[in-house]
């Protein structure tokens, strides 16, 4: 017989407790986000729609987009258990320093676009975290002024190679007077990705007005408020364009730069230098001949060459061909910790992480990012844990498989 009685007020006061008061919308929305996925939720319902379009869509039908996706759906985890992980380290080093975890915030384009904290804000969080940032040619923010606004940030450069070589070299020798740490060539642009939904919404840097987007902002008054009452929105290393991403493309970047380019890069610049955009195993053999000291098995996260090979897949056989002769990253399709864990188990040095933080910028600013890498942080942490690893370094292929069904 069950045996009741009547609860004393102290007994009920630790029940009904009420949580935190939290003054700001925005910070309960953030702290409800259990994943990028929750972010990403937030970040379309805050954007307009061409805004979110242009970080969430990719090349042509956006083939390469969805299978570097599946690809990470078909991991398949081989723990081991009675392990020790009662302390987990989640440490790497990265181009000889350490990094607080195996993953990198990539360079994005039009940052501020999607939030006017733009990238100042990604390189405060990329500071706290303790993992490099890599400051896009494309930035809405300059070189020197990320420099000022993330001193402690391990600040990368990502460079396009130029028709004009001396805009080229001009880039070069900003990033070295104001101490960016490595030099992120990105090789896989000769010409601008057809991105479709950018071209239905009629997207143009800076935004414009028209009849559609005065409607659009009628559904997103606060994204709006912060575009027309903050600095204007523009390529802060290229000022006064205006027009499209295409446009850009086919106006400046060079369809006839070839291996010889990255020889002469590597003269010029006294760092790390890193290629980004590879896809073949030759490819890779060549860059890292050509002076490369990592590289990137990438597709441009499917916006560029539609139907592109899945970076996830020919991971394993570019890490076995190039060795110890250089670093080996990856990006592509990456949204959650336990992404970033199969990755490097299947060979990645680490792995570069951008539309998940960029779900999180649209959906709260600087607050948004911060909350997009504790998600990745934790989520590391907790993945490695279960695998019965205690540290990234214990990470092998043998913990990871990926399924053909």
């Amino acid at each position: 017989m069950t045996t009741r009685h009547r609860p004393r007020w102290s007994e009920l006061q630790e029940i009904l407790r009420p949580a935190p008061v939290r003054l700001s919308a925005t910070d309960r929305r953030l702290a409800r986000a259990a994943s990028i996925a929750d972010l990403r939720r937030l970040a379309r319902r805050r954007a307009p729609r061409a805004v979110f379009d242009y970080t969430d869509g990719a090349a042509g039908e956006e083939l390469s987009l969805s299978r570097s996706r599946e690809a990470y759906s078909r991991i398949e985890f081989s723990p081991r258990v009675l392990q020790d992980v009662s302390a987990v380290d989640t440490s790497t080093p990265i181009l000889g320093k350490p990094s607080a975890a195996p993953w990198i915030f990539a360079p994005t384009g039009f940052t501020r676009m999607m939030h006017t904290e733009g990238e100042p804000a990604v390189g405060r969080v990329a500071a706290r975290a303790g993992v490099p940032y890599a400051l896009s040619t494309m930035g809405t923010t300059s070189i020197e002024q990320l420099a000022a606004a993330a001193p402690d940030v391990r600040r990368w450069f990502q460079l396009y190679l130029w028709r004009d070589r001396e805009a080229s070299r001009d880039f070069v020798e900003r990033a070295q007077a104001t101490g960016y740490e490595a030099l992120m060539l990105t090789v896989d642009t000769p010409v601008a990705g057809p991105r479709l939904r950018d071209v239905r919404n009629g997207l143009t840097i800076p935004p414009t007005l028209s009849l559609r987007t005065f409607a659009e902002g009628s559904l997103h008054p606060a994204w709006w408020l912060d575009l027309l009452t903050t600095e204007p929105l523009e390529f802060a290393s290229l000022r006064r364009f205006e027009g499209t991403v295409a446009e850009l493309v086919g106006s400046m970047f060079d369809p006839a730069a070839t291996m010889a380019d990255v020889v002469w890069l590597r003269e010029l610049w006294d760092g790390p230098l890193v290629v980004k955009g590879i896809q073949t195993v030759a490819d890779a053999l060549a860059v890292v001949d050509a002076g490369a000291d990592a590289l990137v098995v990438s597709n441009h996260g499917g916006r560029q060459l539609d139907r592109a090979p899945v970076p996830l897949e020919v991971l394993p056989s570019i890490v076995d061909a190039v060795g110890d002769k250089a670093e080996v990253y990856v990006d592509g399709g990456i949204l959650s910790g336990s992404d970033i864990v199969a990755a490097v188990a299947l060979g990645a040095r680490a792995a570069l992480v951008g539309r998940a933080y960029l779900y999180g910028l649209m959906a709260g600013g600087e607050r948004g990012v911060q909350r997009a890498a504790e998600i990745l942080q934790q989520e590391i942490a907790s993945t490695l844990a279960l695998l019965g690893v205690s540290r990234v370094e214990d990470l092998r292929r043998d913990h990871v498989r990926l399924r053909q069904d």
